[in-house]
């Protein structure tokens, strides 16, 4: 199982992304984005998954990153 952080455009895609994966069965929580990864309203989603779920096409999600020990690779950009 990998650790992924996804990020938002706003607060309310957060919860709403954050709401599906729940929905779907997959572990997630808010939290503020890490200090390493900047992001348009400073709240992501960290969820652990294998492989990641699909971003929703459309959506104000900004970027997913895998974590890779302390620091984060990005996967997938919506910029």
């Amino acid at each position: 199982m990998e650790t992924y952080i996804a990020t938002f455009f706003s607060h309310f895609g957060a919860v709403r992304f954050g709401r599906q994966l729940r929905e779907a069965g997959i572990d997630c929580a808010l939290m503020p984005v890490p200090r390493q990864v900047s992001s348009s309203c400073g709240t992501c989603v960290r969820f652990t998954a294998k492989p990641p779920p699909p971003l929703p096409a459309e959506g104000d999600w900004e970027c997913l990153f895998c974590q890779v020990g302390n620091s984060y690779m990005e996967l997938q950009s919506n910029l």
